[in-house]
């Protein structure tokens, strides 16, 4: 049975510094040895991601409400004009789950810094707010 890549670089990083005093030097140069065996490794031998996290874009924290919001937008989500209930449940069939409450602060602030604009429209006989891009 083949070893796990993830273990045979473990394995790597701790003989290269076997030799080291214990200490922070040793754990440093341990980190570095192992990003490294881990980056420089054979494309068809790369360490899967276990994560599960999707690697955030320059500018953007994903891990929080306000990245989450904008990268939704960055996919174009924000070209038609959208309610805060599909904005909600755009970011539930992500497996991002939040109440309302929690969304309309995050959007009014995202419509003060300019990277959405709302409008009130009516709705049914009922008066909206809907988001879309400036």
């Amino acid at each position: 049975m083949a070893e796990d890549p993830l273990v045979a670089a473990r394995k790597r990083a701790e003989r290269a510094v076997e030799s080291m005093a214990d200490g922070p030097l040793k754990i440093a140069a341990f980190q570095t040895i192992l990003a490294r065996l881990l980056t420089d490794s054979d494309p068809g031998e790369r360490i899967p991601r276990t994560s599960g996290k999707v690697p955030a874009r320059k500018g953007e924290r994903t891990g929080t409400l306000t990245g989450r919001i904008l990268a939704i937008g960055a996919e174009g989500f924000f070209k038609e004009q959208r309610s805060l209930s599909e904005v909600r449940e755009a970011l539930g069939s992500r497996g991002w789950h939040y109440p309302a409450t929690t969304l309309s602060g995050t959007m009014q602030s995202l419509v003060r810094q300019r990277h959405l604009r709302r409008e009130r429209v009516t709705v049914g006989g009922k008066q909206v707010w809907k988001y879309s891009n400036p």
